[in-house]
């Protein structure tokens, strides 16, 4: 996952200890991740050879090849290549994206590499990458521009010119996100403008249709809730009115005298028959 328009050095023990957002090691956590992206390679492309541009320590290679896909990685960091697992070491080995490769391949992956290049060297990798695979699975970072090694940090439309200028179009019906949110596969298409044209349309046409539905849908809510709210409020201003004139009828005179009054009758009825209607109601409350 690297490459450089700086020395090989740049990227030793400390950049993958401290430039990846967590330290980059063979570990459980990191071969999950790669083993997720090679079991979506495996099912929705089925490619029999892979290119890994800028393996780094071929977990991606190791996790393809457990599926027997025949997959083999470069990297410009000799680091990286020394702590690929040693029985990956004959599929990987250290060198350039801007250098041609062995062969062609069913695939080439290139994940969070090319930002790494200068702008000219990036051109240059984007040829060379199309020159060895029809289809491509890529991704750059849009927004990383806070490590050391990231040169050239540009958004999506800028590689997929750079792809365009190759014949290379986005797949607008396959999904890559679960390699980045913003990840692409590309591939070769010598069709005519209309009909690129048209897949793009129509493409346009659902996410735009659904994101208008859907700002409806949150509009709607929006409003629900505010007459929810409004509706809460006047019961709480309800409930607070009857306590208030609940409060008001007992700290009456009014109810004072009801008050005296029940006392005196109480006071006025015999004893017995006072412990009488106490019973019934124990009796009552059993």
């Amino acid at each position: 996952m690297t490459e450089s328009s700086q020395p090989s050095s740049n990227f030793d023990a400390d950049y993958f200890a401290t430039g990846c957002g967590r330290p980059y090691q063979r570990d459980a956590e990191w071969l999950q991740v790669f083993d997720r992206i090679a079991e979506q390679i495996a099912n929705t492309i089925q490619p029999k050879t892979v290119m890994d541009a800028g393996c780094a320590m071929g977990f991606l290679v190791e996790t393809l090849r457990a599926r027997d896909i025949k997959a083999f990685g470069v990297d410009i960091s000799e680091y990286a290549i020394q702590n690929v697992h040693p029985d990956l070491q004959p599929f990987c080995w250290v060198g350039s994206v801007n250098e041609a490769f062995p062969h062609k391949y069913d695939l080439i992956v290139c994940i969070e590499v090319l930002e790494h290049l200068s702008g000219k060297q990036a051109e240059e990798a984007v040829q060379n990458l199309c020159q060895h695979s029809d289809d491509i699975l890529f991704s750059s970072t849009p927004f990383d521009y806070r490590e050391a090694t990231h040169f050239n940090v540009q958004p999506p439309e800028y590689w997929t010119e750079l792809f365009a200028r190759e014949s290379f179009f986005r797949d607008i019906d396959y999904d890559a996100s679960y390699i980045t949110p913003w990840a692409v596969r590309l591939r070769r298409k010598n069709e005519l403008m209309a009909r690129l044209v048209k897949d793009y349309e129509r493409k346009f046409f659902l996410l735009w249709k659904e994101n208008t539905d859907l700002r409806s849908l949150v509009i709607e809510m929006r409003d629900e809730n505010a007459n929810l709210r409004s509706q809460m409020t006047a019961r709480d201003c309800a409930a607070t009115s009857a306590e208030n004139q609940l409060n008001d009828i007992l700290t009456s005179r009014s109810w004072q005298l009801i008050q005296k009054l029940v006392n005196l009758r109480y006071r006025l009825v015999p004893a017995d028959s006072r412990r009488e209607v106490l019973l019934r109601k124990v009796k009552l409350l059993k």
